[in-house]
């Protein structure tokens, strides 16, 4: 990967993509109503559109375009499914029997509004809302049926028991002690990095990647994704409720952290040797993105 040629403007990068991002997800949530109670829809559609980084379908558009993918909008549509996963995991991850979250981004959780039973089922309709966004997208983007099939199988994986579900079950279990090293890194591949690493994995495959580049993607995403949590950690550590938006923090639920296992500098410099780590992996696998490079960056140098 080379980094020559004018710097990437990051800030107007990250607001453009948002900003597409947002059209996106405007579009995917149309049709929940047409299969959920107006209740559940209404309760999805909060979820979705709260705002947030947009990270995991910005970094599946930039794998896209990476690996010579050109169609626009409905790469774009293709992301959006992604968020939609996102959503769910954090509606089912700040109900009372798991981190009992009342904020999330600033504003009250799904479950403080519309109640226990409509988030869980409104989160739960997302899942397949966006196995269906998955596959139609990809079929618009040219893909064939066994790519497509393939993008859908890897949202699922990140989202199932060997991704997010099971680093939520790792992460309810380890609440109350200390973990070793190890158990805190396969704790956030799962729960964060699954589906961080999928989104990049998926744009590839969307923009009929190599081997190859697959490889360094998911390499890449792998890398980033558990420097994006360590950062969190870090902010979650320094920062007070109302700053980062979310309450309770991690501490407070007695969960062991970067933070907690490690120190703030020494959990700051394991971070950025993993975003060094994610770089020579697009290096290797001959990717050139100033994209994803700033991407990258932007995992550990973010204030929120």
């Amino acid at each position: 990967m080379r980094d020559d040629g004018p710097p990437l403007d990051l800030r107007a990068f990250l607001l453009r993509e948002r900003e597409a991002v947002e059209g996106a997800l405007e579009r995917c949530l149309v049709p929940l109503g047409d299969f959920l109670a107006p209740t559940l829809a209404e309760t999805g559609r909060h979820a979705v559109m709260t705002g947030g980084k947009r990270l995991r379908p910005i970094l599946c558009i930039a794998a896209y375009r990476a690996c010579r993918g050109t169609r626009r909008a409905a790469a774009y549509d293709l992301a959006a499914a992604l968020e939609m996963i996102h959503a769910y995991s954090l509606m089912h991850d700040d109900l009372p029997c798991m981190d009992d979250a009342d904020l999330r981004r600033g504003r009250p959780t799904p479950h403080r509004l519309y109640g226990e039973e409509a988030t869980v089922r409104a989160g739960l309709a997302l899942i397949p809302a966006a196995c269906l966004q998955a596959h139609r997208a990809a079929r618009a983007l040219g893909c064939g049926d066994q790519t497509a099939t393939a993008i859908v199988g890897e949202l699922t994986r990140a989202a199932g028991g060997g991704g997010m579900v099971g680093g939520q079950y790792l992460d309810l279990l380890a609440e109350g002690r200390a973990l070793e090293p190890d158990e805190l890194d396969e704790l956030h591949r799962m729960k964060t990095g699954a589906l961080l690493t999928a989104s990049l994995v998926i744009g590839g495959l969307a923009a009929g990647a190599s081997p190859g580049e697959l490889a360094g993607l998911r390499s890449y995403g792998r890398s980033v994704g558990l420097a994006f949590q360590i950062t969190d950690d870090v902010l979650d550590g320094t920062a007070s409720s109302s700053e980062l938006g979310k309450n309770p923090s991690d501490e407070q639920l007695q969960k062991s952290t970067y933070v907690s296992l490690y120190g703030v500098e020494a959990a700051l410099r394991r971070a950025r040797i993993l975003v060094d780590e994610a770089l020579e992996a697009l290096r290797s696998a001959v990717i050139e993105s100033p994209e994803l490079g700033a991407l990258a960056r932007y995992v550990v140098e973010r204030e929120r």
